[in-house]
């Protein structure tokens, strides 16, 4: 199975085939997503409310960011593997951004790392690319700055901010970025970045002109029992959950659970031995 790249990312934009990008934690869920063909697997820091119980994703480390990383990695043997740099990661310095990229390349095995801002954060954009680090901007909905901003609203609804988003967009891509996610953006401002920008584009509840899109598999197959208003649930498996996990606890209590097909037993010989031994 070839491995993608980021060239070839680039490829599908220029042919117009949609990229598939989808958010994964662990070495089970990213082998599924792997073996149904997605394109770009996001270890994003979202893991922090979907999988670890913050109320947000600051409180999120790298050392739990390259946990979770690692085992995403070993599932994904086609999937472009991106990492996503937690809160404070990139935010002090240039070294910092450098030095905590460097591990999820190094320790994790990341194929890319994901960074949040626009054109302020272009210069770490740019010193990440030249020590060979590939990037994926992240514009709109910025969920470490979300509190910044107002909360989780939607981006671009003016033709100011709208503006603002378009500026970001084409910083990233000068930088050096080989992709950029467009997050909770009006469907008009990215439909513009995507025809402008020479990369990749892709949103997530960014309407159906992006380059490619990309949700929480969490969402997706209906765990989440609280996703957010753009997110598409193609599954409910929070109610199939649900009711394996009751009629196993009924089973339990009424001891019909392990029956005789759930249980091992001794051949009839090292039975008797065993019933033959004297009490201790």
């Amino acid at each position: 199975m070839k491995k993608l790249t980021i060239y070839d990312l680039i490829s599908m934009k220029r042919s117009g085939s949609k990229i598939v990008m989808l958010a994964a934690y662990d070495y089970p869920t990213a082998a599924m997503v792997d073996k149904a063909g997605i394109d770009l697997i996001l270890v994003g820091d979202s893991v922090g409310m979907v999988v670890l119980g913050y109320n947000n994703p600051l409180p999120v480390t790298m050392d739990e960011m390259i946990y979770h990383s690692k085992a995403v990695v070993r599932g994904a043997k086609r999937a472009l593997v991106v990492g996503d740099l937690p809160f404070m990661s990139y935010h002090v310095n240039v070294e910092d951004t450098i030095r905590n990229a460097g591990r999820f390349v190094k320790e994790a095995g990341v194929d890319a790392v994901k960074l949040e801002g626009g054109a302020e954060v272009a210069h770490k954009i740019e010193a990440l690319v030249e020590v060979g680090i590939p990037v994926q901007g992240h514009i709109g909905l910025q969920p470490q700055r979300a509190f910044m901003s107002g909360g989780f609203k939607i981006q671009g609804k003016d033709a100011e901010t709208a503006k603002k988003i378009l500026k970001d967009a084409l910083a990233i891509e000068k930088a050096g970025a080989f992709s950029v996610l467009l997050e909770f953006v009006a469907a008009e401002v990215s439909q513009r970045i995507s025809n402008e920008l020479k990369i990749p584009a892709i949103g997530i509840g960014s309407g159906p002109y992006c380059d490619g899109q990309s949700l929480v598999l969490q969402d997706l197959l209906g765990i989440n029992e609280n996703p957010p208003p753009f997110a598409k649930k193609y599954a409910n498996l929070s109610q199939t959950m649900n009711t394996a996990l009751g009629e196993y606890v009924r089973e339990v209590r009424e001891g019909a659970f392990p029956r005789e097909e759930n249980t091992i037993h001794m051949d009839r010989e090292e039975s008797k031995k065993f019933k033959d031994l004297p009490r201790e």
